[in-house]
């Protein structure tokens, strides 16, 4: 029989985590965030983090609850215009931040939990990711404090490439729509944008899982991410409340037909169901 790898709580998952830690957590805007696991983050009181993260929350929640804390030294990501606080930090001098292709980031995650040091890729030829130069930190007049370095630019079969260092961190936050005591994981739609990707790339992952269930009562085929990427399984709080980062819903005309009403209907809850739209086209899926 498989060990189980389930603790008793999310504070228990993340007692060891101390100040400095590297941290890479899932989630694609709202959608899949592991915030029982953030929030105990929070309660534990380490700082001085770094972040790995497509996004690094909003204000007043997701990982933005160690932002609005200060608890964040170091954020690398891809898209971070949703939260105002993040900004503010940023332009202050008070966070040091690493922007990155999104899917250069997908890729450096990925082959961190490979095995694979390095890789090169035509993404950011000829702009100031392979040219350095690209602001990391701000000092407190505004200037640049520190900047990217220059990148390794090589050519392939007449095409430039960047060279890229793969990630690695000390933890993974994941969230998954359902698992099994072994760390075997299903992720619900858009939800597995970042997710396992996070937990291959963390030395010591845990996840929050919705619908856990035994070992061996997954469908082996609908496993996405294997167990042996996960160390750490805690059941996720299920009365917790789902956030939709942007509704983008239009309201029912009066006096329509029945028709018309279904294909309104139809169309609203695509909308906040199934991700259609959202400042990075995938916010919707916040009530997945």
């Amino acid at each position: 029989m498989a060990p189980s790898k389930v603790v008793e709580s999310a504070a228990a998952a993340v007692a060891d985590i101390g100040d400095g830690a590297s941290i890479a957590v899932g989630g694609f805007g709202l959608c899949g965030v592991p915030i029982d696991l953030i929030e105990a983050l929070v309660a534990s009181g380490a700082t001085g983090l770094t972040v790995v993260s497509n996004n690094c929350g909003v204000d007043g929640g997701g990982l933005g609850l160690l932002l609005d804390q200060h608890r964040v030294a170091r954020a690398i990501g891809s898209y971070v215009g949703e939260n105002r606080e993040f900004a503010r930090q940023f332009l202050a001098g008070e966070l040091e931040v690493e922007l990155i292709p999104q899917g250069t980031l997908a890729e450096r995650l990925r082959s961190g939990g490979c095995g694979i040091p390095a890789f090169y890729t035509p993404a950011g030829v000829g702009t100031l990711i392979a040219e350095g130069g690209l602001p990391w930190r701000y000092a407190a007049d505004g200037s640049v404090a520190l900047a990217s370095p220059p990148r390794e630019v090589r050519e392939f079969d007449g095409r430039p490439y960047v060279l890229e260092r793969s990630i690695t961190t000390d933890f993974a936050f994941v969230r998954a729509s359902r698992g099994d005591t072994f760390g075997n994981l299903c992720f619900d739609k858009a939800t597995r944008n970042f997710n396992p990707l996070c937990a291959m790339a963390g030395k010591v992952a845990i996840a929050e899982v919705e619908d856990l269930v035994p070992a061996g009562a997954l469908d082996p085929a609908s496993v996405h991410l294997p167990g042996v990427f996960v160390q750490r399984v805690v059941k996720a709080d299920d009365s917790r409340e789902k956030r939709i980062e942007k509704r983008t819903t239009r309201p029912r005309a009066h006096g329509t037909s029945a028709g018309t009403s279904a294909g309104t209907s139809a169309g609203t809850s695509a909308g906040t169901s199934d991700g259609a739209d959202g400042a990075d086209g995938a916010d919707g899926e916040g009530t997945a």
